[in-house]
């Protein structure tokens, strides 16, 4: 349930506001409110207090406007004196002990939920002011210091706001309304940018500080939170409407690349923004084939939040796509935006809804055998002001935003020093080689641009990335999980690659380098897709002179029975062969029995019959020689010899293409919230 739309505006959410150019209304205060015209309501609001001062509804809108543009200090006392003058508005009572707990006075804010819980007859209100009234118990647990050391990141701060730092290529990137030669009325402030400037490690050289030009930085429209892939090749940044017909309706999230010396023209992100929402803070994770952004669109199970962080990855053309809902372990009832993930993996985040000192803190999430953490950051870095924006520019040192009090005047940027003593970092990473055997001399040769589907042993994909042209990807993994890996190309057999590391897991106490690395190594083979393809299918024994499938043999067919799963586009025989002892019509008919044996154990777990045949080739296909050239017996050409072999007599693409269009509309009618 959300009381009022809560959207955060100007300086904070870097653009939360959907148009910078607001249509001419209705002359007035209530006019200039309906319109988000904040700052000149609250101004022509004031006039009125002048000689009715204690009129609740005026009070209340000057509270609204406050608390919408972001300034809830300022609300605390305007709430006060509507509620106090006979305003009876359940909804303002709760924003008003929000005001309270950003004055630091949360005695206060615990008693007017108390008895609003007690009072009001919104069940929904009242279950959102028990989650509050649990967070400001819990701030007892967090209010303990860390091992942050903080401070202003000096004169690249002024009166004006300075946010979202990011760090890429020796320069520190940061978005300020310093320029005022435009003034967006939601928040009497100018429009935002982005900046730049050079950096040596921690110290910024402010006479070098330039706002970026018109490729990025468009003049009467806000832009703000700015990332970078390692590389810095790749760029994505914020920016808001400027309300012409063929704008955009909202904060959208763009992309350029650095190609021949030069950045291409932004272009919109189709496959991430929603088109009638807020998307923005974005921010990529170490391979820059993720990016992690803050969205305000409705949850995928239909439930009530604020803003909420979502995820998407690279697809096989190389765009961004798919978003994914992070859990409610991450998203709360509150706000959750400015993302940042750390070269351990670990995620940063801003949040209004889990325990903190007011405002927006700054969390950390880590994931750890399957679950995920979240940690308040606690003092000095959190204070009772908005705390956001955190990023770290090496293992010890960074950057974060806050408007706390004692800074230049507005949102500020401060630099920290983590002191934590035990900072040992462990990698767990995989490299797959994707593979596929030379149609001459049948080696395996590398195959570039395998799409590969990472999955759990649920089979829930957790990410989908593409191999290089050299064939060859590095993903992180966790330690004591199972993995499944999913290889798809085009005209290629789907394959699949079991990987665990379960019971490697390093013990951090015998370590003693501060960043080690585990690293696996995997390849997988993708056969060619065509007609009169063959495949030996290994370890399919039987027992002397029998036709029956032992248990073992049984482990290998459930392996076929899902290579027909994967690739439903062909049909294939499968053949048995002998060696040469015993007689040809014999080894014939007991090559027979036992191919169609497989058959028939293949077509009772789920594969269609008319997909699968048998045949017995007995001893007349030998792939080596029974014997040696001396005439003895050549034990190892006989067991190459005694064989389940597959081959593909029909290859129908659009087979496949239709079963992958019918999985597509099912998942359209029955979509699963847990996956998205």
């Amino acid at each position: 349930m959300k009381p009022l739309q809560l959207i955060f505006l100007g300086i904070l959410g870097g653009l939360a506001i959907s148009c910078s150019q607001r249509v001419a209304g209705p002359k007035g205060p209530d006019g200039m409110f309906e319109q988000a015209e904040y700052q000149e309501a609250i101004s022509a609001y004031q006039k009125i207090l002048e000689d009715r001062p204690n009129d609740p509804e005026v009070n209340y809108k000057i509270a609204e406007s406050y608390r919408r543009s972001n300034r809830m200090k300022m609300a605390s006392s305007y709430y006060e004196t509507a509620l106090s003058n006979g305003l009876v508005n359940d909804t303002a009572r709760y924003y008003y002990a929000f005001a309270l707990k950003a004055q630091k006075d949360y005695d206060a804010a615990n008693e007017v939920l108390e008895a609003l819980v007690d009072q009001t007859n919104n069940s929904s209100l009242a279950n959102l002011a028990r989650v509050e009234m649990q967070n400001l118990k819990e701030l007892g647990v967090i209010q303990e210091r860390n091992y942050y050391e903080i401070s202003t990141a000096g004169p690249i701060n002024t009166a004006a706001a300075e946010y979202s730092p990011m760090v890429s290529k020796g320069e520190i990137y940061f978005t300020s309304n310093r320029d005022d030669n435009k003034i967006f009325k939601t928040t009497g402030t100018p429009f935002s940018d982005i900046y730049k400037a050079k950096i040596n490690g921690m110290d910024v050289d402010v006479t070098s500080v330039e706002v970026l030009g018109d490729l990025i930085n468009t003049p009467g429209v806000n832009e703000g939170t700015i990332t970078f892939t390692r590389d810095g090749n790749t760029v994505v940044f914020a920016r808001g409407s400027d309300g012409g017909k063929k704008s955009a309706k909202e904060v959208n999230l763009y992309i350029s690349r650095y190609r021949n010396g030069d950045w291409t023209e932004p272009e919109l992100m189709t496959g991430i923004n929603h088109p009638d929402f807020w998307d923005s803070s974005p921010a990529f994770n170490r391979s820059g084939r993720t990016i992690y952004f803050a969205s305000n669109r409705p949850r995928p199970d239909g439930s009530s939040g604020g803003i909420d962080l979502y995820a998407a990855s690279v697809d096989a053309n190389g765009r961004f796509g798919n978003p994914r809902y992070m859990g409610n372990d991450i998203n709360t009832r509150g706000d959750e935006m400015f993302p940042y993930v750390d070269d351990e993996g670990r995620l940063f985040f801003a949040s209004s809804g889990h325990p903190g000192f007011g405002g927006l803190d700054l969390f950390v999430a880590e994931r750890k055998a399957g679950k995920t953490s979240i940690r308040n950051l606690g003092i000095p870095v959190n204070s009772s002001d908005d705390d956001f924006s955190m990023i770290y520019t090496d293992r010890t040192h960074g950057f974060f935003s806050s408007n706390r009090d004692g800074g230049q005047g507005d949102d500020d940027i401060y630099a920290f020093i983590d002191n934590s003593p035990d900072r040992k970092i462990i990698n767990y990473n995989l490299t797959l080689l994707t593979l596929t055997p030379d149609s001459i001399t049948a080696a395996n040769v590398a195959l570039n641009e395998v799409v590969i589907k990472v999955m759990d042993n649920e089979e829930k994909v957790l990410q989908e990335v593409t191999t290089d042209e050299n064939g060859s990807l590095t993903i992180s993994v966790e330690p004591e999980k199972e993995y499944l890996l999913i290889g798809e190309k085009e005209n290629f057999f789907t394959t699949r690659l079991s990987f665990s590391t379960i019971g490697e897991t390093i013990d951090p106490g015998a370590v003693t380098e501060e960043v080690t690395n585990k690293d696996y190594s995997r390849e997988m083979v993708l056969d060619r897709a065509e007609e009169g393809a063959k495949f030996v299918l290994e370890n399919i024994f039987y027992d002397f002179d029998k036709d029956d499938i032992r248990s073992d043999a049984a482990l290998e067919l459930d392996k076929l029975v899902q290579f027909l799963q994967d690739n439903p586009e062909i049909k294939i025989e499968l053949g048995s062969h002998t060696d040469s002892k015993g007689d040809d019509d014999y080894n014939m008919d007991l090559s027979r029995r036992r191919a169609e044996s497989a058959v028939n154990y293949v077509v009772a777990n789920g594969i269609a019959k008319n997909r699968i045949r048998a045949r017995g080739y007995g001893e007349s296909q030998p792939r080596a020689s029974n014997t040696n050239p001396d005439g003895s017996d050549n034990p190892e050409g006989r067991q190459k010899n005694r064989r389940t072999e597959i081959k593909v007599f029909e290859y129908n693409k659009d087979t496949g293409k239709m079963e992958e269009l019918k999985e597509i509309k099912q998942e359209q009618e029955n979509p699963n919230p847990e996956e998205q």
